[in-house]
């Protein structure tokens, strides 16, 4: 019979947890291969670039940001081109691991999910290859930094992001757009390309592990994705059209309202009197999770689905619209909506800001608006921060958890109250 070792005690898997637990684990080698096969291009790429940066054999360069043209850079040796490739294996993990999760689900016989992560996998292929190649722009990309001690004040600021954003459910985007623009004057476009590039590399590098230490709820992850992807779209789409200034305020708003119920219960370690939506038992939604810290499997239930459900839809329409991973309100969904543990809120939203990022991704990268110089450093920063975000959580209560989150939350929120007013 199967086994796992959880406290250093032997705890016997049944058939069914034996399958549930292979599911994991493929979903969590899928995360971990593409992140290290992503750095591994990365690195490569970057040494290159700036090999021939130095030796005076590279220009100021533009950088390919259609799919034609990264296969024509790479047949002529482009160290850009390279570093591409890389961000872009990163920018497919989170679809890949949807593609695996299909073949997974249907290990399990899970009809309903095998038909959930179809769908979530439709939607994105519909945003990457259908409404990105739409919304492309047919002129070049230009290069905007490209020096060495750029790339390494990038990176260390990038992992301090990924830090934070791995702890409490975020995609990092809500650090980083304000350092590159403020602080290294990049352009505002370039620094939300980098911002969506930090969000999958959080959700990737994070969620391989929480996933390996059963800390996220898969169910609960996919099931959502349907809303975050749906809503991404919208808001790629409408970025295009509105004034992204009039969402800050409203977003900062939102943000400080919905914090008020999360305060209200900041010394609650686990959700009390929660009892099971009608759907989520029929979704097979509650589960439970290992709690390092007090040496117990913590069992859960799953509330009011209806308003987790729209709640994600308007966290992947914020997603779309400002380039960030809305972990903020996904969380804020989980934890105040639906009554899940704090842990399973953050490590689930990091399972979700991917997937979410991704659907929109696709769309950021063929209007030239990631430039491999910035979102590499970020790329690279955001997932070693991430790394050791996700070590760091599975140790921490569910309520220092919480006293870490909420002033990231109001510090979010007053980010996006001074950018919508215009005082950043």
């Amino acid at each position: 019979m199967a086994s796992e070792t959880f406290n250093g005690k032997v705890i016997p898997l049944g058939p069914d947890d034996n399958v549930v637990r292979k599911t994991e684990l493929i979903i969590s080698g899928v995360l971990r291969g593409g992140v290290l096969l992503s750095v591994a291009v990365i690195l490569g790429g970057i040494g290159y670039f700036y090999g021939l940066r130095f030796a005076g054999l590279l220009p100021h360069p533009t950088f390919p940001d259609t799919l034609p043209a990264v296969l024509d850079g790479l047949l002529h040796g482009s160290p850009l081109a390279i570093v591409v490739l890389g961000l872009l294996i990163l920018l497919a993990t989170p679809v890949l691991r949807v593609a695996v999760s299909i073949i997974a689900f249907a290990l399990e016989e899970d009809r309903t999910y095998v038909i959930i992560t179809s769908l979530v996998l439709a939607i994105l292929l519909f945003s990457i290859f259908g409404i990105g190649a739409w919304l492309g722009r047919p002129e070049p990309a230009v290069v905007q930094g490209d020096t060495l001690p750029f790339f390494f004040f990038v990176l260390l600021s990038s992992a301090f992001a990924g830090f934070v954003g791995a702890l409490v459910g975020l995609g990092g985007g809500v650090f980083i757009v304000p350092i590159l623009t403020l602080v290294f004057h990049v352009p505002f476009t370039a620094a939300i390309g980098a911002s969506i590039v930090s969000v999958i590399a959080t959700s990737s590098g994070a969620a391989a592990a929480y996933v390996k230490d059963r800390m996220t709820n898969l169910r609960v992850g996919m099931f959502l994705e349907v809303a975050t992807t749906l809503g991404a779209i919208c808001g790629a789409l409408l970025s295009t059209l509105l004034d992204p200034t009039i969402l800050f305020i409203v977003f900062g708003v939102v943000l400080l309202i919905s914090a008020a119920p999360l305060i209200l219960r900041m010394g609650e370690e686990l959700p009390a009197g929660v009892a099971n939506h009608k759907w989520a038992e029929k979704l097979h939604l509650p589960s439970s999770y290992p709690d390092r810290r007090t040496h117990q499997d913590v069992s859960y239930h799953v509330a009011h689905i209806r308003w987790g459900f729209s709640m994600m839809y308007v966290a992947g329409m914020i997603s779309g619209l400002l380039g960030i991973g809305s972990g903020t309100f996904k969380v804020l969904a989980m934890d105040t909506a639906m009554r899940l543990p704090m842990k399973v809120s953050t490590t689930t939203s990091n399972f979700m800001i991917g997937v979410t990022a991704a659907a929109s991704a696709g769309i950021f990268f063929q209007r030239g608006d990631i430039d491999p110089a910035i979102a590499a450093p970020v790329a690279l920063g955001v997932l070693l921060g991430a790394t050791m975000g996700a070590m760091t959580l599975t140790r921490m209560s569910n309520v220092w958890l919480k006293k870490v989150f909420v002033p990231v939350i109001v510090l979010v929120a007053l980010n996006m109250l001074a950018r919508g007013f215009g005082w950043l």
